[in-house]
């Protein structure tokens, strides 16, 4: 559900609908910036409104990077594509070892949004490792636009020997008590799917607003899953229904939610007018339950 205060544009239906197509089509800048002049009718009111569409990283610490509850580095672990940068979390002080889990970001990369629900789920008592799957293009940029060109360039099969990498670092870790999952937004959402579809070995998968994996490829799945939607999001929720089906004539585990009435990003705090507080937190409070129901 879009937030607005009175002295801010109205954030319409189209207008989202139009940046959900600009951030995952991709549509060209410019392109998006004349179609959204010509929705809020003037390029005044255009840019007016992308600020309220736009991330701001400045939102982004909700656990502040030196909290001294946790404790974080950099790191790099091997994969078949490539030696890969991560961002890595754990509680300072934890009480015998960790369940495991992967954190996969949005079409942004690893960026302070990202690094900071790792700082959450460590704060949840787990050892959580932000992964940046574009290492092996150089890096997450800092410039948006850039980092999300850079995912059309992403060959699925190194996708998933990513996801793998990040799974065997986390097994073997020694601060782990050798149970990995793995949560996903958008983009990390579909990777998730991906990642049961291709390792046994994963122990749960939580998938926030991502792209559903081959029905055919549902019966290779063994982890159990959390399926979390937003109940705006027609382009993703279109998935659902073979999805479901699939999964239910497979015999598989899993929980579903649709939250209505908010949009795909729901759950991104720096993400303006599509963060929607309340299914944020509804949503939270599911995944880090379901992922130490599973991990523990």
């Amino acid at each position: 559900m879009s937030k607005s205060h009175a002295s801010e544009p109205a954030v319409t239906p189209a207008i989202i609908a139009l940046y959900d197509e600009y951030t995952h089509a991709p549509l060209p800048r410019r392109t998006f910036m004349a179609r959204l002049t010509a929705i809020t009718g003037s390029t005044v009111a255009a840019s007016a409104v992308l600020p309220l569409l736009e991330n701001n990283y400045a939102q982004a610490a909700v656990i502040a990077p030196d909290d001294g509850r946790i404790v974080t580095s950099r790191v790099i672990f091997p994969s078949e594509a490539g030696s890969i940068r991560a961002y890595l979390a754990h509680p300072k002080a934890p009480k015998g070892k960790l369940p495991a889990v992967i954190v996969i970001h949005e079409n942004r990369g690893l960026n302070p949004h990202i690094e900071d629900v790792t700082r959450r789920l460590a704060l949840e008592g787990f050892l959580a490792l932000g992964v940046d799957y574009l290492s092996p293009q150089g890096g997450t940029p800092a410039d948006e636009d850039k980092a999300r060109g850079l995912f059309a360039n992403l060959d699925p099969k190194a996708i998933g020997a990513i996801s793998q990498g990040a799974l065997s670092y986390l097994e073997k870790h020694s601060a782990s008590n050798g149970k990995v999952g793995a949560i996903g937004f958008c983009w990390g959402g579909a990777a998730v799917g991906q990642l049961a579809v291709l390792s046994p070995a994963l122990d749960a998968g939580v998938v926030y607003y991502g792209m559903q994996p081959a029905t055919a490829d549902v019966a290779r799945i063994q982890a159990p899953l959390l399926l979390n939607y937003a109940g705006l999001d027609e382009r993703i929720n279109a998935g659902i229904p073979a999805f479901e089906s699939a999964l239910k004539a497979a015999g598989k585990t899993y929980e579903l939610h649709v939250y209505d009435g908010v949009n795909h990003a729901f759950n991104n705090d720096t993400g303006g007018a599509r963060y929607d507080e309340a299914a944020a937190r509804l949503a939270w409070s599911r995944s880090v339950a379901f992922l130490k129901k599973h991990l523990a």
